[in-house]
């Protein structure tokens, strides 16, 4: 198992979210909800989680609108809108509401979503990385600046 792909997987189909975890569960640490609200809840007590796969159609929270609300705690982990409706309106929001890293269709397929999941971990990863690299390179030149700046005041 691959713990350091943490991911959440939002289905208002009980179905749904059984296939994910037997299909899932070796190559991955998992978390389901079967709501936005419930996902949501997951979501603030799950630090550290890399990839966020939704439905879209759901009862009282639609999947672009769960992920709006979740970027707005964090928008680092890469996300997954998942539907079994052709919608094209509702790919666009998700591109420009919710910034879907990738659209799938439902059924999914395990090597087309596992490619997929890894893809975007990869993403997340190179991301983070990047973002640690350009902190250390702030705290350097912030060094340098101050190095300057006592060697011109000497």
């Amino acid at each position: 198992m691959n713990d350091s792909v943490r991911i959440l997987y939002i289905d208002d189909e009980e179905n749904n979210l059984q296939a994910f975890k037997a299909n899932f569960r070796r190559d991955f640490k998992l978390f389901t909800a079967l709501s936005g609200a419930e996902g949501l809840e997951i979501f603030k007590r799950e630090k550290d989680l890399n990839i966020i796969l939704t439905d879209q159609r759901m009862p009282n929270m639609t999947g672009i609108e769960f992920l709006e609300e979740v970027q707005k705690i964090n928008p680092e982990p890469m996300r997954i809108l998942i539907t079994g409706y052709s919608d094209i309106n509702a790919v666009i929001d998700a591109i420009n509401r919710g910034q879907v890293y990738r659209y799938f269709n439902k059924p999914w397929h395990y090597d087309d979503l596992k490619a997929t999941i890894l893809a975007a971990h990869e993403v997340f990863s190179l991301r983070r990385q990047n973002k640690v690299l350009v902190d250390e390179l702030a705290r350097a030149n912030d060094q340098l600046e101050f190095l300057l700046r006592q060697k011109l005041l000497s």
